[in-house]
């Protein structure tokens, strides 16, 4: 019996997602488990396998377009089986095919005879444009864009000459031109508009969410680094490949606050306050070409800080590369966001919902403090706890940093 391929969902978070490229052909046999096509969710491009064997009858989804979770993208079955009522049954035909560029036909690209090219120099390609700008998918522009290449000498093979991954790929192998800087280039367009990514909408979707319907209030604390310093030095210099971080040791010491506080640890679900039993505290991570994403380091309060270390390089290396799996940037009940390592002092970070808090952590800072009516040199960060007054009252959310402080400035509380 035939089956449908249909988009899943990756995450709480996602309501449709891309289709990026195809990994099997029509026609061509398919077991169960293989991977079957590659998409771009909200938060990562993930492989979908397939559930079922037998030959790819029919793709319904062409690389490139976006379609809402749950539509069908392509039919599974025996080579002779009728799959019509099958695809009938998806809604009728599929999807249009709507492209994800603005509604701009590719300019015609006149075609030169064989014998009018110069006998000793081929015609360099050239990539579909309209209206001066190139069409390329965004994944194919942050690739090269990563990647340094001047889109303008990549010959696209998607649809009306589109750029899509695997040319900038093929480009990358061959060594493709780099590309000049646009703050220096003479002249071109003022201004580019690039379409949404899948994460992009989510995030824009969830700061409406969190920014508007939540309360958020804000408590900020300066703490004493100078212990945690040393404990970090200490550490790596006994262990020379766990290269602990200050990330690290914070990440532990509100995982052992949150278990003082389990008030801190809790969501607002609407017609309750939810109180995790478990502390699974979720790390933010900037996602190069834009985007953020939050891995998860499950059960925090019950690992080691040389086991946090591991997971959460681990994770955060997978996110930037948007490798991670749904469960591991899902379910989190508490987080933190730090920029010190940009140089940012103090911050205040946006609510992850359902999650009650978030803290945002500054760099640590080499300053004159005063100890004992005496100047010295110290070693202070600057934390400010997000909180939704709907769950974590004033009074809650500065005991809770306060314990916070005290484990940070005295680790040794860690370990008892």
């Amino acid at each position: 019996m035939a089956s449908r391929v249909l988009m899943p969902k990756g995450s709480d978070t996602m309501t449709e997602g891309k289709v990026l490229k195809w990994l099997k052909n029509e026609g061509e046999q398919v077991a169960n488990g293989d991977p079957l096509v590659e998409i771009e969710t909200d938060k990562v491009d993930m492989e979908v396998e397939s559930m079922a064997s037998g030959v790819l009858r029919k793709v319904l989804v062409s690389a490139g377009e976006t379609v809402p979770v749950g539509q069908m993208l392509a039919v599974i079955g025996k080579a002779e089986e009728d799959i019509s009522s099958l695809i009938s049954s998806n809604g009728g035909a599929p999807a249009a095919k709507a492209p994800a560029e603005p509604k701009e036909a590719p300019a015609a690209q006149p075609v030169q005879p064989a014998a009018a090219a110069p006998a000793l120099q081929p015609a360099a390609p050239t990539p579909a444009a309209t209206g001066g700008r190139i069409l390329a998918s965004p994944l194919a522009r942050r690739i090269a864009r990563d990647a340094g290449l001047d889109l303008a000498s990549i010959q696209g093979s998607g649809p009306g000459g589109r750029i899509i991954r695997r040319d900038v790929e093929s480009a990358t192998a061959a060594g493709a031109p780099s590309a000049p800087s646009p703050q220096f280039a003479p002249q071109g367009p003022e201004f580019r508009d690039e379409p949404l990514s899948q994460m992009r909408k989510t995030i824009a979707q969830r700061l409406a969410q969190s920014l508007g319907p939540i309360p958020h209030f804000y408590l900020t604390i300066d703490v004493d680094m100078k212990k945690a310093k040393e404990l970090r030095e200490s550490a790596n210099k006994l262990i020379p490949d766990l290269k602990l971080t200050y990330n690290d040791i914070i990440v532990k010491a509100c995982a052992v606050a949150l278990t003082q506080h389990p008030d801190v640890n809790a969501s607002f679900t609407g017609n309750a306050i939810r109180y995790h039993n478990r502390i699974h505290l979720g790390i933010a991570v900037a996602i190069e070409g834009g985007g953020l994403i939050t891995p998860v380091v499950r059960d925090c309060n019950l690992k080691t800080l040389q086991q946090i270390s591991s997971e959460s390089k681990d994770l955060i290396a997978r996110a930037r590369t948007r490798k991670l799996k749904p469960e591991e940037y899902t379910g989190g009940t508490f987080s933190v966001s730090n920029l010190g390592m940009l140089g940012i002092v103090e911050f205040s970070a946006v609510i992850n919902p359902p999650e009650g808090a978030i803290l945002a952590i500054g760099s640590v800072e080499e300053k004159p403090v005063v100890e004992n009516g005496q100047i010295t040199i110290g070693y202070r960060c600057r934390m400010t706890l997000s909180c939704d007054h709907r769950v974590v009252d004033g009074a809650t959310g500065a005991k809770f940093l306060q314990t916070l402080q005290q484990i940070l400035e005295n680790p040794l509380l860690m370990a008892l």
